[in-house]
């Protein structure tokens, strides 16, 4: 005799139980700043399974341990360790932060060679456990690491992008609301470019708190944002890293927190606009480069790049920071 199933049991298992998939993240790397990333994205409950990768078992293995200690004062989430890339297995977002570690006086892009090689092994078998995520470079120099992991992985540019200044643009924000004495979340302003020493700010089309950033007079407690202004804060961005890197060797909260937001992004599908550094066809002429302008960030990735209006001197020096990634990318190869 064949059993009868309610209606309610049947939708439940075939159904709605089918449709509440989870998310996974994988964080390739387990040094200070893919252990931060973790926890950063656990703390934010930006996915139900974090996975940490890394070839010093012990180490993976110890923060994987310290993470899941903490379940209990998180959104609920399972925390995976390993040094086998299996981990990594279905992951709907991978970010890699395996690489050379930055030492003070190195510029990122000192750090090309290394990386890229690391990148040339490792990223074939990411895609092969993962072939559907969503992945984002954070290693640096993320620029040149991104466009050889393009080259290397076969994945459509949308599907593999970089972070970006989307870290350096909380930088800005953070600068000027300083000098204003605004909230940070009402000044809107990017940097873009490299993530590096040619990156700038995008002054034109910056706003405080709807106030055009070119306009704003001052206030009682700060003078206006004078050309001299607006370079000296440009400089303490771009000089940022290596301040902190010099000294506590390493940056590590800010990054994380930059990378949880993308990853955020990705699987929740926002539709954010951030300037992550992805592959330029045509975006003001420019070709054949990865590097960052404001994008739409969303489940299939770096989705489009918007067409932010530019002044004559910003078109040129998004072309000399293009070229300059180039000149670094064709050393390698690419």
């Amino acid at each position: 005799m064949t059993e009868s199933v309610d209606s309610d049991e049947l939708q439940t298992a075939t159904g709605a139980g089918a449709d509440r998939r989870t998310t996974k993240l994988a964080v390739v790397g387990a040094g200070a700043v893919g252990a931060t990333v973790a926890y950063a994205a656990l703390m934010r409950g930006a996915a139900r399974t974090v996975a940490l990768y890394d070839v010093n078992h012990a180490k993976v293995e110890a923060e994987a341990l310290d993470l899941g200690h903490g379940i209990q004062f998180m959104p609920m989430a399972e925390v995976v360790g390993s040094d086998d890339i299996a981990v990594c297995a279905d992951a709907d977002v991978v970010v890699v932060t395996a690489g050379a570690k930055q030492k003070p006086g190195q510029t990122r892009l000192d750090l090309a060679e290394a990386t890229i090689g690391l990148t040339r092994d490792l990223l074939p078998r990411l895609v092969e456990v993962a072939p559907d995520a969503v992945f984002v470079m954070v290693t640096n120099p993320v620029d040149i690491v991104t466009y050889a992991a393009l080259q290397l992985s076969g994945l459509p540019p949308a599907r593999m992008f970089g972070s970006g200044t989307v870290l350096d643009s909380s930088r800005l924000r953070y600068l000027v609301a300083q000098h204003t004495g605004v909230a940070v979340h009402n000044v809107h302003a990017y940097m873009v470019g490299e993530h590096g020493d040619s990156e700038f700010p995008l002054w034109s089309s910056a706003a405080i708190g709807g106030v055009p950033l070119l306009e704003w007079r001052g206030s009682r407690s700060a003078g206006p944002l004078t050309p001299a202004v607006r370079d000296r804060i440009a400089r303490q961005v771009i000089d940022s890293a290596y301040q902190i890197i010099a000294g506590k060797g390493a940056t590590n909260y800010a990054v994380a927190l930059a990378a949880s937001r993308i990853i955020e992004a990705v699987l929740k599908d926002e539709r954010r606009v951030m300037p992550v550094s992805s592959l330029l066809d045509g975006y003001h002429g420019i070709h054949e480069v990865c590097l960052s302008v404001p994008t739409v960030v969303g489940r299939g990735g770096a989705d489009r790049q918007l067409e932010v209006p530019m002044s004559s001197d910003e078109e040129a020096d998004l072309r000399r920071s293009a070229e300059a990634l180039r000149a670094v990318a064709r050393r390698f190869g690419f």
